[in-house]
């Protein structure tokens, strides 16, 4: 009986913490929404009246500097741009809520008439009113665009150029681009089971190879991809064609300060069902 009231109580405190999480990321996209309308009228009603947005960085010296401004200052500023196009592009949300509190993390970059302008981190702070979650509390680190990593490309649009330019490095023996999309603590895992190298020991390994015009042949046929809600993690699978026929390669990638890069790597063999029995009666037979 304990169990079963335990469980009526819990459900509905799980569908509330969904509906808060959405109600956050939809008040944060009212904020940027209103700024590519340039409706100023929009953007003030998510925030709380005596909100402040905080620029966060360091000047040439490397001094820790900050500058505060109002939401009224911000709207001020918008509507002084009259004229100019403003778009903010976010590529990533990690949100912690515990009512009435929400604090949410994201990663953007910032275009100015379609030309990327800098990008940065943005920290919000949220408070749970009578109106809904309300932005009290808006800080960002800016940086020139010469250091942005994620700018016009999405995170699959990133991770498929990444995987791409990977198995293209390995066509032409292009070792410096192979290995340095994958992160250093990062692993493969090829068909035959005593094929597991961190990337280091797969770079010795495989050594003889890149001597070649071409290490291997792969070319990715179809792929799947997946992104954690906090844009940091990635999966995904791929067929490809090689010298073995139909593989598959699947794995984990992470994003770095350098973009995103491959954590883990696994490529398997693909045997039809109905051939089976005979890859089965070879192995046995090798034995």
């Amino acid at each position: 009986m304990r169990l079963f009231l335990f469980c009526l109580l819990a459900f509905p405190l799980t569908l509330s913490a969904q509906s808060d999480t959405q109600q956050i990321k939809a008040a944060i996209n009212e904020m940027f929404d209103g700024m590519r309308a340039a409706d100023t009228s929009r953007i003030a009603a998510v925030f709380t009246p005596d909100a402040q947005l905080i620029r966060v960085g360091k000047d040439r010296e490397g001094v820790l500097r900050t500058r505060s401004s109002s939401v009224q200052d911000f709207l001020n500023g918008l509507a002084s741009a009259e004229g100019a196009y403003l778009d903010e592009k976010l590529w990533s949300f990690d949100i912690r809520v515990d009512p009435p509190l929400a604090t949410a993390w994201t990663d953007y970059a910032f275009y100015l008439n379609e030309e990327l302008h800098h990008c940065g981190i943005n920290t919000f702070t949220l408070y749970q009113t009578a109106e809904g979650w309300k932005i009290s509390r808006v800080e960002d680190t800016g940086y020139p665009p010469e250091k942005c990593t994620m700018t016009a490309t999405s995170n699959e649009e990133a991770i498929n150029l990444l995987l791409d330019n990977y198995h293209k490095a390995a066509a032409e023996a292009d070792e410096d681009t192979f290995f340095g999309s994958m992160t250093a603590d990062g692993m493969y895992l090829g068909t035959d089971a005593s094929e597991r190298w961190l990337r280091d020991e797969l770079k010795a390994w495989s050594a003889k190879y890149f001597e070649r015009d071409t290490a291997w042949d792969f070319t990715p046929t179809q792929r799947h991809v997946y992104i954690s809600d906090d844009g940091t993690t990635a999966w995904f699978d791929e067929l490809l064609d090689t010298w073995m026929g139909t593989c598959r390669g699947s794995g984990v990638l992470q994003k770095t300060e350098a973009g995103w890069k491959i954590k883990q790597y696994n490529l398997t063999m693909m045997i039809p069902n109905d051939e089976v029995q005979g890859v089965i009666e070879v192995l046995k037979g090798g034995e």
